[in-house]
């Protein structure tokens, strides 16, 4: 059995400048620079890690998922700060906000952003307890 002390994500991007920018200033998070690239404090026991990559694509699928209690809130604030939305046509269609609206047999409430790298991040609402 394999024996870990802690788990983590990790991906790339293009440039650790505009990602610590991003991801310290527009996201609120705690970013500490290391020699390898920068390390993302996102819960109190959860980090990702963000490496430079020179030939870096961003990923087609969503690499960061952060759980919040108003998908609807979320997108308000972080669209003040700039953050663009994708919006999507379809089985999962967004609104006129880019937020998908969820419900019974229609998954979460969520809206996907890129950071300035391409990659793909999601606000998602909690479910009700």
């Amino acid at each position: 059995m394999l024996v870990y002390t802690k788990a983590f994500s990790s991906y790339s991007v293009n440039d650790l400048d505009k990602a610590k920018e991003f991801y310290e200033k527009t996201l609120g998070f705690p970013v500490t620079l290391t020699p390898e690239g920068l390390r993302i404090q996102t819960a109190k026991d959860y980090t990702i890690f963000l490496y430079p990559k020179p030939n870096h694509e961003p990923a087609t699928f969503t690499v960061l998922n952060l759980q919040v209690m108003s998908v609807e809130a979320a997108v308000d604030a972080l669209t003040a700060s700039g953050v663009k939305f994708e919006h999507y046509d379809g089985e999962i269609a967004t609104d006129a906000k880019g937020i998908a609206h969820g419900g019974p047999g229609k998954g979460p409430t969520i809206a996907w952003f890129t950071d300035p790298a391409g990659n793909i991040l999601s606000v998602v609402e909690n479910p009700p307890v």
